[in-house]
């Protein structure tokens, strides 16, 4: 069991059956009263994040998350299809399920599948990723009185600023937490 003081961001509780993940807090001192925690919390099974408080001897259930490898197969109307490297056995997650990393995934990926009593919820990227520059428009010279960037479209169809520099077909890396471009890749 948690107590108020072991909640940190990215620490992952179960309330109500369903796992949460820390993604902020506060302690908050009252004057002749006790300490109160004030925590933005996320649902990982239906991604809603609301704020919540905890008084200052509550216990809270630390969540028993799983952390395995999967392989990203292929994606179809159904959702995203991924094996697990264990056991081998296949499962499907969806767009919902996946957010924002179905801009970086590609098929024959390796990533981390997080399961909840036995059931995978959510996905975690490598945090850096190459990917082909499939369509770049060409950098106008001399503009660059700032740091000049130009939008570019990688093989998954996501489109990111990068520098001038890069051309099609040009291979760059990629910080998939906030989808900012890292390196050209040689």
């Amino acid at each position: 069991m948690y107590g108020i003081n072991d909640l940190k961001t990215g620490v992952t509780i179960e309330i109500d059956g369903a796992p949460h993940v820390v993604l902020s807090y506060q302690h908050i001192k009252m004057g002749r009263g006790g300490a109160v925690l004030k925590a933005k919390l996320k649902n990982l099974l239906t991604g809603s994040s609301y704020e919540t408080s905890f008084k200052g001897g509550e216990k809270i259930q630390p969540a028993r998350l799983e952390r395995r490898s999967a392989q990203f197969t292929y994606a179809d109307e159904e959702g995203y299809h991924f094996m697990d490297n264990q056991s081998y056995n296949q499962f499907t997650l969806s767009i919902e399920d996946l957010g924002t990393d179905v801009n970086y995934l590609k098929e024959g990926e390796f990533v981390d599948v997080s399961y909840f009593k036995d059931s995978p919820i959510n996905v975690q990227l490598p945090i850096k990723m190459d990917f082909e520059v499939i369509l770049a428009e060409k950098g106008v010279k001399g503009d660059t009185a700032t740091s000049a960037s130009k939008p570019v479209t990688i093989e998954t169809g996501q489109v990111l600023n990068v520098p001038l520099f890069i051309n099609q077909g040009d291979k760059i890396r990629i910080d998939t937490r906030t989808g900012s471009y890292v390196e050209r890749v040689k």
